[in-house]
C-alpha cells in the first residue's frame, strides 16, 4: 500500500495575482439576464439533460453537447453563471487540441461557441480523478476525509501531520463511480473497480496511464501560464471498435482546480487558501455558509455571480492566451445556438462521423 505524506511550507505574504488574473472591465451586470439555463431544442432528437450540459443523440452516431451556464456542485445545480458554458466549451477545445497526441478524443466539430458535436461513445462507469495536492471541498475529495481522521483513502495510506493544500509527494489517482442524476459519486479503489466488473484490469491500466499522461501535459502547459493544475477528472468511453476515447470535457474550471502559481507558496505558508481560478471560488462561498449536502443553499448575490463569471473568463484568457468575447446581451444565446444547429434538424442526417 502506498504511503502519502511529505512536509512543505515557506514564508511569504499575501499576493494580488488573483486580482491581476481576473482584472479588466469585468462582466457587465447586463449579462446576468443573458444566461443559458435551458438548452431544450425540440427539433433535435433524444434529449438528455445533465447537470450542466444538454445532450442530443443523432441517428448517425453523433452527439450534440450544449454547455449551459448552469453551475453544479455538491451533486446539485446551484445557480447560473454568465458566459460559463462558452468558457467551458472553448477551454475544453484548447485542451482537446493540445492533448490529441496522447489520447484520441470524441470531438467532430464546434458549430457554436457553446456546442461540440462529437462521437457517441459507451461511457465507462468510472471517473478518473488525478491529484497533486491535499485539498478539496466535496465528499469525494481527499482533504475532507483526511481532516476527519481517515488515513487510508482510495486504497492509499496517508501519513499524519499533513496540511490542507499541501503538495503530495507524488501524483495520485482517486477514482469514483459515475453517479446518475440525484445520486452521489462514490470513492472506489482500483481493486474494487476490477472486482465489481466496472472495468477490466486492462482497461483500468490503460485509462490510468492515459489519465496520468494527460495530467502531466496539462500541468506542464498550465505552469507555462503561471498556473498550478491542482487536480482534475477525466471521463473515457469506448468507440464501436473498443478503443478508449477521451470524452466529456478536459481541464476546464468545472472539472479541474487551478491555483495561481506565484502566490501559492506564500499563501500556504501563511495558512491562507490559494488564489483559485475555478469554480472552487463559489464552492467555498457556499460551504462557509451551510452544509451543502444537507442544508438549503442560501441565495447567491449578484456580485458573487459576476465575480465567479470573471474568474471563469480569467481562466479562459490565462490558459488560451486569447481575449474572451462576451456574447451580445441583445442576442439570446439559445436563439444563436438554434441558428447554428439548424443543419442538424433534418431527420435524414448523413453520416458525419467520418
Amino acid at each position: 500500500m502506498a504511503v502519502v505524506g511529505s512536509t512543505a511550507g515557506a514564508a511569504g505574504t499575501a499576493s494580488t495575482e488573483l486580482d491581476r488574473a481576473v482584472s479588466g472591465q469585468g462582466v457587465p451586470a447586463a449579462q446576468l439576464d443573458n444566461v443559458l439555463t435551458d438548452a431544450t431544442i425540440p427539433e433535435l432528437p433524444n434529449h438528455y439533460r445533465g447537470k450542466v450540459r444538454d445532450n442530443y443523440d443523432l441517428p448517425d452516431g453523433c452527439r450534440i453537447i450544449i454547455a449551459t451556464d448552469r453551475l453544479s456542485a455538491f451533486d446539485r445545480v446551484l445557480t447560473a453563471i454568465p458566459c460559463k458554458g462558452q468558457v467551458l466549451t472553448q477551454i475544453a477545445r484548447f485542451w482537446f487540441d493540445a492533448t490529441r497526441d496522447i489520447c484520441p478524443n470524441h470531438v467532430i466539430d464546434y458549430p457554436d461557441p457553446n456546442v461540440v458535436v462529437c462521437r457517441r461513445l459507451d461511457i465507462l462507469p468510472v471517473e478518473i480523478v488525478v491529484r497533486d495536492y491535499l485539498t478539496g471541498t466535496t465528499g469525494t475529495s481527499i482533504w475532507p476525509m483526511y481532516r476527519e481522521g481517515r488515513r487510508e483513502i482510495y486504497g492509499m495510506r496517508f501519513s499524519d501531520g499533513l496540511r490542507e493544500n499541501q503538495k503530495l509527494p507524488a501524483t495520485i489517482i482517486t477514482p469514483t463511480t459515475k453517479a446518475a442524476d440525484g445520486e452521489h459519486d462514490e470513492p472506489v479503489t482500483p481493486d474494487q473497480i476490477v472486482g465489481r466488473g466496472l472495468l477490466t484490469s486492462e482497461q483500468w491500466r490503460n485509462v490510468s496511464e492515459l489519465a496520468l499522461g494527460l495530467f502531466a501535459r496539462g500541468r506542464e502547459i498550465a505552469a507555462e501560464r503561471g498556473l498550478i493544475l491542482v487536480d482534475t477528472k477525466y471521463e473515457f468511453g469506448l468507440d464501436p471498435a473498443g478503443r478508449i476515447i477521451l470524452a466529456d470535457e478536459i481541464h476546464t474550471p468545472d472539472s479541474s482546480r487551478y491555483w495561481l502559481g506565484d502566490s501559492y507558496t506564500r499563501r500556504f505558508a501563511a495558512g491562507a487558501p490559494p488564489d483559485t481560478l475555478d469554480k472552487d471560488f463559489l464552492r467555498r462561498w457556499v460551504t462557509a455558509r451551510c452544509d451543502p449536502y444537507r442544508d438549503p443553499i442560501p441565495a447567491i448575490p449578484s456580485e458573487v455571480i459576476l465575480e465567479t463569471a470573471q474568474i471563469y473568463i480569467g481562466a479562459y484568457e490565462t490558459i488560451t492566451g486569447k481575449t474572451f468575447e462576451l456574447p451580445s446581451p441583445d442576442s439570446p444565446i439559445l436563439e444563436r445556438i438554434r441558428a447554428n444547429l439548424a443543419k442538424y434538424f433534418v431527420s435524414d442526417a448523413t453520416d458525419r462521423v467520418g
